[in-house]
């Protein structure tokens, strides 16, 4: 189980390879990563603020409720800060279990968790000048699933 909040970029491939080999009961294997997307062609970059220790205890702590909700064998969240640019990733989950339905609800908990509630504030820069994310209420509404 690892949580990691970390400015420079991960190698989404091998992160899910060394995931995925670890020993262990694990009958499947779930992984997502998110993308910095540029919806309307006018997005230069992205700048993700954190406080440092808060995030990373929040994050732990949503993983430790994932662990509670569905029997896992390995979790993992990995998520950026700093400034990024259209098509950097910027966030992966992976989540392991002994059947893949536990580990899809798990991983998708956790994805709901981190668009919504993680102590993160995305700043996005475009031609006009810079404007903080707002919420969306459809990523609220996923998150009241759970």
């Amino acid at each position: 189980m690892s949580v990691r909040v970390q400015q420079e970029a991960f190698d989404y491939g091998a992160e899910c390879a060394a995931f995925a080999a670890q020993p262990g009961s694990a009958g499947a294997v779930v992984t997502f990563c998110g993308i910095v997307r540029d919806n309307d062609g006018t997005l230069r970059g992205m700048e993700i603020e954190h406080y440092p220790g808060m995030t990373e205890r929040a994050l732990a702590r949503i993983e430790a409720e994932a662990r509670t909700r569905w029997s896992l064998t390995d979790a993992l969240i990995i998520h950026r800060h700093g400034p990024l640019m259209p098509g950097e990733m910027i966030m992966m989950v992976a989540t392991a279990s002994r059947h893949r339905a536990e580990a899809f609800a798990a991983a998708e908990f956790l994805m709901d968790y981190l668009k919504s509630r993680a102590p993160f504030w995305k700043k996005e820069q475009t031609a006009e000048g810079a404007a903080w994310v707002a919420a969306r209420d459809e990523d609220e509404d996923a998150l009241g699933r759970w």
